[in-house]
């Protein structure tokens, strides 16, 4: 997997590459490919957090660990080392391609243009904002991986976004495809689950989604220019670049076209300088520009002016489009509800379960600790869309808000699903083999008497042992004597893993009879 995402960053530098020099004259060309590349990342990356059967991560999972954040955590330095390449050689085009949620403010300025053209103009930078929100989020990055930095990260935002928005509304098409489907006699479609995971996680979607809007409505690139730590980051990187747009002094007339187009505001036609800190190399500039004043070049020619003084030349986005999508999307994910279950052909309803109170919270298997896991997970939510057991959600605990931990209502973590450790970019979840995972134990299981269904109702049951994978629970006599022989389990917690499997299948309700308690630090057994 190592190799195909180093080979596939390999392959899109050595196109973007070629296409520069092939089409040097025609710069058109360069803002399609930029299109169409930004096009194929976005959709790919937004199918990751939408697709319940597994098969998109299969081919297009390094998508995710290609995000600057993750990689940076992960410790993926070839990754990284490649990205900062990629800066130096082509400028921002990260942003403007690779970032989900930088290309998602892309599409609201293409909505913006239907309600007004020419809509920008230049501003100053912020420069003082940018560094304060850079500095902040790495101290928090460092003491652990507050709140604030989860909120701010990009890769993260969008992906709460997606997961929490958008997957319910293609989870509900898929189901209403699948009722067809069914009416016709076709398999071709299966109905999925969609319940809320957390009504707190899918209010911050919705906010960030509506805050995104409206600055990208109103100024352009504001957010990535101001707030974001990984375009302040590379945009510092950026002053540097091989490949550029410069303004050619002697073709220039002064229209405006450009900086009145320039979603980044970092045009400043009264100097003739544009503050590459900020530009994202969307070419929009050079296709407005109908002199050919602006050029997409190494180095100046003759007669151009090219200041990289980002105290004289940088700004901040101004106006932007109109914002569509977030109040039909909120309601449609407000509207999410538990499927009731039934037993005995719908005749009798089962009560939901009830989560217990635990000491610990649960973490997967790839999670050495819950200190590790804090400092490398963004709560991008990815794996709480890739579980297909129903068992990871987002917390509400306002001490590790929003990221992932296990809970057993709907399902048990299944030993042979290692998905979440495939599917995290951070490295938070670390990569575990099937093998390593039946041996991991990440909590155990604790016996509560009194709702113990032999103790409570007088009757057999025994659903603990039969399902438990490791042999960790047996029945024992309630009582010696006696007619019936009821027996209640006993717990080996040296042999119990964790699972949930327990927990899950415990028929009594709304608290089950047994439930795991989770581990700080994980261990080998």
């Amino acid at each position: 997997m190592h190799d195909a995402v180093v080979n596939c960053i390999r392959f899109s530098i050595y196109v973007y590459i070629i296409i520069s020099i092939c089409y040097y004259k025609y710069y058109t060309m360069l803002r399609k490919l930029r299109i169409g590349l930004a096009t194929v990342f976005f959709l790919l990356v937004t199918a990751l957090f939408l697709d319940f059967t597994g098969s998109v991560h299969l081919w297009f999972g390094w998508m995710a660990k290609v995000q600057f954040l993750p990689a940076v955590l992960a410790m993926n330095f070839v990754v990284v080392a490649l990205l900062v390449v990629l800066t130096l050689l082509f400028g921002r085009v990260y942003c403007s391609v690779i970032c989900p949620l930088g290309v998602m403010q892309d599409i609201f300025a293409w909505l913006g243009k239907k309600a007004k053209k020419n809509r920008y103009t230049y501003s100053p930078a912020k420069n003082w904002l940018r560094y304060i929100v850079l500095v902040l989020f790495v101290v928090s990055l460092v003491l652990g991986g507050g709140v604030p930095a989860k909120l701010i990260a990009p890769y993260s935002a969008y992906g709460r976004i997606a997961g929490n928005i958008l997957a319910p509304v293609w989870q509900w098409g898929n189901n209403a495809l699948a009722y067809l489907a069914e009416r016709a006699d076709s398999y071709a479609f299966y109905e999925t689950e969609v319940w809320l995971k957390s009504g707190l996680t899918l209010a911050i979607a919705v906010l960030t989604l509506l805050v995104l809007a409206f600055l990208a409505w109103r100024g352009g690139r504001t957010y990535c220019n101001t707030i974001c730590p990984v375009g302040t980051v590379l945009g510092f990187l950026s002053r540097f670049s091989w490949l550029r747009p410069v303004m050619d002094t002697s073709k220039c007339v002064d229209c405006g076209l450009c900086s009145k187009n320039c979603k980044s505001s970092c045009i400043d036609l009264s100097a003739h300088s544009i503050d590459y800190s900020r530009c994202v190399a969307c070419m929009d500039c050079i296709e407005k520009c109908r002199k050919g004043a602006i050029r997409y070049a190494h180095k100046p020619s003759q007669g151009a002016s090219c200041q990289c003084d980002a105290s004289k030349t940088e700004k901040v986005s101004d106006s932007r489009r109109a914002f569509l999508a977030g109040g039909a999307a909120f309601v449609a994910s407000t509207a999410l509800k538990a499927q009731k279950m039934k037993v005995d052909g719908g005749l009798a309803a089962i009560e939901d379960k009830v989560a217990p109170q635990r000491e610990q919270h649960i973490l997967p298997s790839g999670a050495l600790s819950a200190r590790q896991f804090a400092q490398h997970c963004t709560s991008c939510q990815l794996c709480v869309s890739a579980c297909p057991n129903g068992v990871l959600r987002p917390s509400s605990d306002l001490s590790r808000l929003m990221q992932p931990e296990m809970s057993y209502e709907r399902g048990y973590c299944r030993p042979e699903c290692t998905r979440c450790a495939d599917v995290c970019p951070t490295g938070a979840i670390r990569p575990i083999t099937r093998e390593e995972k039946s041996s991991v134990q990440i909590g155990h299981a604790v016996w509560v008497r009194k709702n113990c269904i032999p103790v409570r109702d007088g009757q057999s049951c025994g659903n603990c042992e039969r399902h438990c994978p490791t042999g960790a629970i047996q029945m024992v006599p309630l009582e010696e004597g006696g007619k019936k022989r009821l027996k209640i389990p006993v717990v080996n917690t040296e042999r119990c893993i964790g699972c949930g499997a327990c927990e899950n299948l415990c028929p009594a309700r709304p608290f089950s009879a047994i439930y795991v308690e989770g581990h700080d630090t994980h261990r080998i057994i």
